[in-house]
């Protein structure tokens, strides 16, 4: 049986194993199969980048305190964080990835990083 590219549809010579014909077909299906499908997917991943870098310039120490107008000077978006923790105590954490904010009283936010 004859495998053929699922790039280009050329013949596959070599390894039986072997998935595609060249190094430049293998590299072009992986970036089609992994590029974002849809502006929406782009646009998000984006902000959460975005967010993730503010968050990680405000808290070079694991653990400090910062204001709403900061994080909205820097272009933070609050709509856009990968999880949250709710501690015993009822307080949220969001989280963009591994660094975290939290509510505080008036207009300031704690940020923390996880472990």
């Amino acid at each position: 049986m004859q495998k053929s590219c699922p790039e280009c549809g050329e013949k596959i010579v070599g390894r039986v194993d072997k998935k595609f014909c060249s190094d430049y077909c293998r590299n072009a299906y992986n970036n089609r199969m992994n590029k974002d499908s849809t502006n929406l997917v782009r646009n998000i991943n984006n902000q959460l980048r975005k967010n993730y870098r503010i968050l990680q310039e405000l808290n070079p120490t694991d653990k400090t305190k910062t204001t709403r107008a900061k994080l909205l000077a820097k272009g933070f978006s609050f709509e856009y964080f990968t999880s949250t923790y709710t501690t015993k105590t009822g307080s949220i954490y969001y989280f963009v990835y591994d660094q975290g904010y939290l509510p505080l009283e008036g207009e300031y936010y704690a940020l923390v990083k996880r472990n």
